[in-house]
């Protein structure tokens, strides 16, 4: 194992998440890797969006709706579990953060098309949660709109020095620094 003290945060999405995994400390943490993982099968029409029949409308309840959910567990346990365990065979990892966007319950939801997206955010964060544990790591969830307020408080550490760390660690990154791995670094970083 190359590092003592790793963490992997997710940023969760429509049928993807991204991943990123932090070492060292929580002084001094370093991105050592970061990849999009996808949750729904791609070979699978409407697996992003299970819930949905088109724009805005509900799909029924009945078999294809089964078969699309289903396909996401299976396909996203696999895929973020496979690579939990890639970075577990080279690391030992103290936990899994995992950002999203609600933690809202979506029967609490009145309006159709955003209790959809509710439960499809639900089921993306749920398949994310059991690959995590399945592999042992505790997770620790953080809505997006929270992460960096939990962060100052939990690294004692100014919302401006966050952020520039943030950026200072994500420079070099294959394919660029957004905001979903921002996130998905700094609910690891936490947990270091």
């Amino acid at each position: 194992m190359s590092e003592n003290r790793c963490a992997v945060g997710f940023t969760v999405k429509s049928g993807w998440a991204c991943a990123v995994l932090v070492g060292g400390t929580s002084a001094a943490p370093r991105i050592i890797h970061s990849r999009r993982v996808e949750i729904s099968d791609p070979e699978i029409p409407n697996a992003k969006q299970p819930y949905h029949a088109g724009f805005g409308t509900a799909r029924a309840a009945g078999d294809e709706l089964k078969r699309l959910v289903a396909s996401v567990k299976s396909y996203g346990r696999k895929s973020i579990g496979g690579s939990i365990k890639e970075f577990q065979d080279q690391h030992s990892l103290r936990g899994a953060g995992v950002v999203v966007g609600s933690l809202i319950d979506p029967k609490t939801i009145g309006n159709d098309h955003i209790r959809i997206h509710a439960m499809e955010g639900q089921l993306f964060r749920e398949v994310v949660i059991e690959a995590a544990e399945k592999r042992g790591l505790k997770c620790a969830v953080c809505r997006e709109r929270d992460l960096y307020a939990d962060a100052a408080k939990t690294l004692k550490k100014t919302d401006a020095a966050i952020r520039k760390t943030l950026t200072e660690i994500g420079r070099g990154v294959d394919g660029g620094w957004q905001a979903e791995q921002k996130a998905a670094a700094l609910s690891a970083w936490m947990l270091l």
